[in-house]
């Protein structure tokens, strides 16, 4: 059985009739078409109606459970692991929660907390292969390579025909240099799946840390002719073509991996060392030159914006907000004219004028959530973030529901280096219904 790499889980949907028995049939309706919408792939419809659910009935595990996968599907990792830890809290004895939360905190790198849930899932249900094959990939990301190739090893037991598990247990034994038996692992992948251009290659690179360059060209040869835009394959091809003393082909190379990664160091100090062979010493010392200052870069920029939101970034993002404010009836302190007339002057570029009246409008009306809110926006898009998170957390404050707050407060945060604090805003604003946030979440939260 084909696998990816820590998948989303999309299919361990629990089965709506033994869990929620108990629930009001309204909470029953709104858990079924959550169901219904997860499997046809409307994440954000599934969420919405689970969150119906959970409202309808608040201690139905499944709910949270299944709430979790359509975040975790919308790539809200973040939000998905808030709903598996109260699924957990209800329901202790879920493996299928402990494993999806610990996919969760894989995306979120936190691979050690990932491992403790996968190992509990594992204590709950001790044959469930992917179990063992999601520890064994977290296993390896912070280096405990033995256990990694443990639980690949457990993976295989279970599941004998599992490609992906014999390609990540050879790569684990090229970490641990064990090349020989990389290499027999990296075969079995190719008998199972003849196509995959990753085994010939890896197969290729175990070939030449053992000295059978000829081999090696044979597999990267193959692993080229199925994935041409390799930049890696076409480096160690080059290498082994270069301890075969065959310069000119491995000069070749060397340009394409160049070509195709620009800054891989290592394939200039390949082309140099043939150039120089060849002859062409001026080219070899343009080349080496090129090693060693990429390979010694060390960029000190000063930057203002410490997350990977920058401001212009921040901007696009903040504008994308549709002003929703309604006319209302005029109170007698008119709050509502200093704010509407704040709004306008700030359309005509004018927003220091705009400020002052949404001072204005919030000393009359110190509960105006939409006057801090659009204060707030203001002050972001004069660079003012943190008078803007100030105003934004005064809006959230008079109204914990206002679901584009939560997006926009989410993008500050991130734009000044709080991340996991940012994505759980966005996370609050897509649970609430501002679809957006989770484009954004896709693109700067995982």
């Amino acid at each position: 059985m084909k696998r990816h790499l820590l998948p989303l889980l999309t299919l361990l949907l629990c089965a709506s009739s033994s869990l929620v028995t108990h629930a009001q049939q309204s909470a029953i309706e709104f858990f079924d078409s959550g169901i219904t919408k997860s499997k046809s792939n409307d994440f954000t419809g599934a969420l919405q109606a689970f969150s119906m659910a959970i409202t309808l009935n608040p201690e139905n595990s499944a709910s949270y459970y299944n709430r979790g996968l359509a975040k975790a599907n919308l790539k809200d990792h973040r939000g998905a692991i808030l709903d598996y830890d109260k699924a957990i809290d209800l329901n202790g004895k879920d493996a299928l929660a402990y494993l999806s939360r610990g996919v969760s905190k894989s995306r979120q790198d936190d691979h050690r907390g990932a491992l403790l849930d996968y190992s509990r899932s594992i204590e709950l249900n001790p044959d469930d292969a992917q179990a063992y094959y999601n520890r064994g990939v977290s296993r390896s990301r912070i280096d405990q390579y033995r256990g990694a190739l443990a639980d690949f090893s457990k993976t295989i037991e279970l599941e004998p025909t599992n490609a992906q598990a014999y390609y990540t247990r050879a790569v684990t034994k090229q970490k641990l240099e064990d090349y020989a038996g990389s290499v027999a692992d990296f075969t079995k992948v190719v008998d199972i799946t003849p196509k995959r251009p990753q085994a010939y290659a890896g197969r290729g690179m175990s070939k030449v840390e053992l000295n059978d360059f000829a081999g090696a060209v044979a597999d990267l040869n193959k692993a080229i002719e199925l994935s041409p835009d390799d930049a890696e394959a076409y480096f160690y091809r080059g290498f082994a073509k270069s301890k075969l003393d065959d310069y000119k082909a491995a000069l070749g190379d060397y340009d394409r991996a160049i070509s195709l990664k620009g800054d891989n160091y290592r394939a200039y100090y390949g082309r140099g060392f043939c150039r120089s062979k060849l002859g062409d010493q001026k080219g070899a010392v343009a080349d080496f030159n090129q090693a060693i200052d990429i390979n010694n870069v060390n960029v000190d920029a000063k930057v203002v914006y410490t997350g990977r939101m920058t401001h212009a970034i921040l901007d696009n993002l903040r504008n994308v907000v549709q002003e929703r404010s309604k006319i209302s009836e005029l109170g007698s302190e008119r709050a509502e004219a200093y704010f509407s007339r704040g709004i306008s002057k700030n359309k005509q570029g004018e927003p220091k004028a705009a400020i002052l009246d949404l001072n204005k409008a919030i000393e009359l009306s110190p509960a105006y959530a939409e006057a801090y809110f659009s204060r707030g926006m203001i002050k972001s898009a004069q660079g003012d973030q943190k008078g803007a998170l100030t105003d934004c957390n005064s809006a959230i404050k008079l109204n914990p529901r206002y679901a584009e707050v939560y997006y926009v407060r989410g993008l500050i945060k991130h734009s000044l280096g709080d991340e996991n604090g940012g994505c759980l805003d966005l996370s609050k604003a897509g649970e609430l219904g501002y679809t957006p946030a989770y484009k954004v979440i896709s693109d700067y939260c995982n």
